[in-house]
């Protein structure tokens, strides 16, 4: 029964990620741009990304603020002449960092099938020592 309580409450866990994530796109569409000022090149550079591509994007600025800042002014005047209008996803724009020099390190967690349920690598390999 363990196991059924631990799925359960990863699922509980995963959907109350899913919904915060939600809000926090609609929070951001909704915040009418300041009519003062033109928005930043991060703030356009912000508005085209897709999946994971603000987590890639912090965490590129953490590491290398000033390069960071000069590929987001680039990737900025890029998008508003309209040579960029595609969504950029955390892949390509890790890719990007990484063609331009910027090994951008991003924290990685491997899932394998165990039983049924995905679990972490070193919870199957610590289980698997346990067991023998």
């Amino acid at each position: 029964m363990s196991d059924d309580s631990e799925l359960e409450r990863l699922k509980a866990r995963r959907l109350a990620e899913m919904h915060r994530n939600i809000q926090k796109q609609k929070d951001q569409d909704q915040t009418p741009p300041s009519s003062k000022s033109a928005p930043t090149p991060r703030d356009v550079l912000a508005g085209r990304l897709g999946f994971r591509g603000m987590e890639v994007l912090e965490n590129a600025e953490s590491q290398f603020p000033t390069e960071t800042a000069i590929v987001v002014a680039k990737l900025a005047e890029l998008i508003k002449t309209g040579d960029i209008r595609e969504t950029l996803d955390g892949g390509n724009l890790l890719a990007l960092f990484r063609v331009v020099g910027l090994h951008v390190r991003m924290a990685t967690k491997i899932n394998v099938e165990q039983d049924g349920k995905f679990v972490s690598l070193t919870e199957k390999l610590q289980k698997q020592s346990d067991g023998e």
